[in-house]
């Protein structure tokens, strides 16, 4: 694996994979200078910004050589506004926190679990459709 197949893979790890690196099309990004990478998605939009903010270019344009729409433009600018270089980088995708398990539910769990260490999770996620009439996933 070479240092190109290995930076691509750390990108994916970290979603910071540019899914659309053929549509950037800014001149710093083409072949000549190995420096900027069209396939860093926060090198992308930073690049984008600095060109509107620091350059004066127009957000449509701008927005255009990168990739991007005149409203991802404004998000990553509010993003970027907020929470510095760090709000560029792609949150991980999917659910944050649980969001079936309440509180009530996890106590009435670990009171089970105290009364007798032996149930299981299928044991548990039954428990829960019957008491609270929930299906949930064993894990």
């Amino acid at each position: 694996m070479d240092a190109a197949d290995d930076k691509t893979a750390a990108l994916r790890r970290h979603h910071a994979l540019n899914p659309r690196p053929e549509a950037v099309t800014d001149p710093a990004f083409g072949s000549a200078n190995p420096f900027f990478d069209r396939r860093d998605l926060v090198q992308v939009k930073y690049e984008m910004l600095r060109r509107a903010h620091q350059e004066g270019q127009p957000v449509s344009h701008a927005a255009a050589a990168f990739g991007f729409s005149r409203p991802s433009h404004y998000q990553a600018q509010a993003t970027f506004e907020r929470a510095g270089l760090a709000g560029l980088v792609p949150r991980r995708p999917g659910p944050k926190h649980a969001h079936k398990l309440s509180d009530e539910i996890v106590a009435v769990l670990e009171q089970a679990l105290a009364e007798d260490g032996a149930l299981n999770s299928a044991q548990l996620a039954r428990l829960v459709e019957e008491r609270f009439g929930l299906r949930v996933h064993r894990r």
